[in-house]
Order: structure tokens, then C-alpha cells, then sequence
């Protein structure tokens, strides 16, 4: 594990990899934050989206995911921030780097992007005692009609997702939104992870499934921060987790994509606190 300055603050679980802050009781309690904490969210989101950037204009053919995790890391902290992945339940590395058929939480090692790959890269900063939370799938080189349909749609399912969030909304009605859409166009979504509230605490109330469901998860109020973060398939939505206990990849070897964005509920409907600025690189489609 890389190193963190030691006047750097650190969220609970830094030192033995275990999150010690709690949920509510109830799925369907979710915690509204006052201005000053939507504030501090609002900072430690727009530091994630320029790591964010900035670990994306890496990605071409011949980078290791290890250097990536390696300049996130140097920013972060270079930023006086905590790489919020880093020893949170003994992940090892400062961010996550997921290929092709790796759905989500790939550890970033000595392998190698090849043209033709498509990368996720899975970014959260904490500051000032708040978690930002933003990912995006990147191709590599020269990435095939269908590689490049599924990573569209998949930013098409985030989209539509949040386009119908506001107060008053109840939770269970985001996952309709993005397997429908999926589905109309010959994809899958994955169903054993979720988006998530996020705040002083990495992942808590309320838990944002992807697919159609009719799960007590509660109801969107002003001052709520969530992330929506759908990961979406080229064949089964079935997946395996590797012996390293994070590695999960499609069980038919198929590609996945995923989007992810740390959102704010406002009194009339939805802030991209992780939404791009003026300096984001373009996605291919609007190129």
C-alpha cells in the first residue's frame, strides 16, 4: 500500500481496514445533510471528478494500471486528501481500475492496456472529512462497434437515471429506468452491487439498485448525497469474485461498462456534484 502523509486526515478504517461508522437501522432511513456538510461534499466531489479527468488522459495502449493507481494516489494526497479505496476493508491500492470483462473493483497491478480494451476507472476522495465518489469507462486505442455500444449505453442508463430523480422520489423507481433501458438495447445489468448514499461515510442509506425492484429503500429529500452507478453487460449478468475477494468479473467472460456519478438532491431535482467542468475531456460520442 502506498504511503499517506500523517497530517493528512484519514476516515476510521485507515489503520485496520475497517469501517467503523454505521448506517441507520432501516433501509429506508436516509440521512439529510445540513448546508455546511453538502459544502464540504461539494469539494471533495469536484477533487474527485479532476482526478477523475486526469487519470483518463492516461489511459492509451501500453500503461500499466499500476501507474495510474500511482498518479491518483500522488494527487490525492498532493491535494491534502485521503484515496478513499485505499485499506477500506483491506482493499490495497488508492483506486480501482476494472478491464473488459471486470465488472468492478480491479486492482490495479502490472497489467498492461491494450488497444481494443475498455477501462474503468472508479475514483473516491475523502476531505475534509466527506467522501466524493465518480467513475467512467475509457477506451483504449481502437475499441470495436460493440465495445463502444455498450460504454455509450451504459452513460445512457446513468443519464436517464438521474433525469427522473427529485425530491419525493422514492429509490426503488431508479432501477426500472436503467435495466429497461438495457434491455431495449441487447444488454444486461448486474444485480449484485449497487449505488449508494455517500457522505462522511463511504457507503451507507440509501442502497440504489439497477434493475427493476420494489425494495423499501426509502425516499429522496433535499440535502441527500447518493451515487447512481450502473454496471452494464454485453451477455449474462451473473458475475464471479476472484480469491483476491474484490475482483468481479462476468461469469461469461463478456465485456461490462459502468458510470458513476455522487449526486445531490436539491429542492427542484438533482446536482451532478461529480458532473464534468470546462476542462473534462469529451466522451468519443461527442467528439
Amino acid at each position: 500500500m502506498r504511503e499517506v502523509p500523517e497530517d493528512i486526515l484519514r476516515p476510521d478504517y485507515w489503520k485496520d481496514g475497517l469501517p467503523k461508522a454505521r448506517s441507520p437501522r432501516f433501509p429506508w432511513e436516509i440521512t439529510a445533510l445540513t448546508d455546511e456538510e453538502v459544502q464540504k461534499m461539494r469539494v471533495a466531489s469536484r477533487m474527485a471528478r479532476e482526478i477523475l479527468d486526469m487519470a483518463g488522459r492516461m489511459v492509451q495502449p501500453g500503461v500499466l494500471t499500476e501507474e495510474i493507481d500511482e498518479v491518483v494516489h500522488e494527487e490525492i494526497i498532493k491535494r491534502g486528501a485521503y484515496p478513499s479505496p485505499l485499506n477500506y476493508n483491506k482493499f490495497p491500492k488508492s483506486c480501482c481500475t476494472s478491464i473488459n470483462e471486470v465488472v468492478c473493483h480491479g486492482i490495479p497491478d502490472d497489467t498492461t492496456l491494450v488497444d481494443g480494451d475498455i477501462i474503468n476507472i472508479d475514483i473516491t476522495v475523502f476531505y475534509d472529512g466527506y467522501h466524493g465518489d465518480c467513475s467512467e469507462t475509457f477506451l483504449v486505442g481502437n475499441v470495436d462497434r460493440k465495445g463502444r455500444h455498450l460504454v455509450k449505453t451504459t452513460h445512457e442508463c446513468l443519464e436517464r437515471a438521474i433525469a427522473i430523480c427529485k425530491p419525493g422520489l422514492a429509490v426503488k423507481h431508479i432501477g426500472g429506468v436503467i435495466e429497461e433501458h438495457a434491455k431495449s438495447s441487447g444488454l444486461t445489468v448486474v444485480r449484485n452491487f449497487c449505488g449508494h448514499g455517500v457522505n462522511s461515510v463511504f457507503h451507507t442509506t440509501p442502497n440504489v439498485l439497477h434493475y427493476k425492484n420494489n425494495e423499501a429503500a426509502g425516499i429522496l429529500k433535499p440535502n441527500v448525497t447518493f451515487t447512481i452507478e450502473p454496471m452494464v453487460n454485453e451477455g449474462t449478468p451473473r458475475n464471479v469474485t476472484w480469491p483476491d475477494d474484490w475482483t468481479a468479473t462476468t461469469s461469461d467472460g463478456k465485456r461490462s461498462a459502468q458510470f458513476e456519478h455522487t449526486l445531490l438532491v436539491t429542492k427542484d431535482g438533482i446536482e451532478k456534484l461529480t458532473g464534468k467542468i470546462e476542462s473534462s475531456p469529451k466522451y468519443f460520442w461527442e467528439e
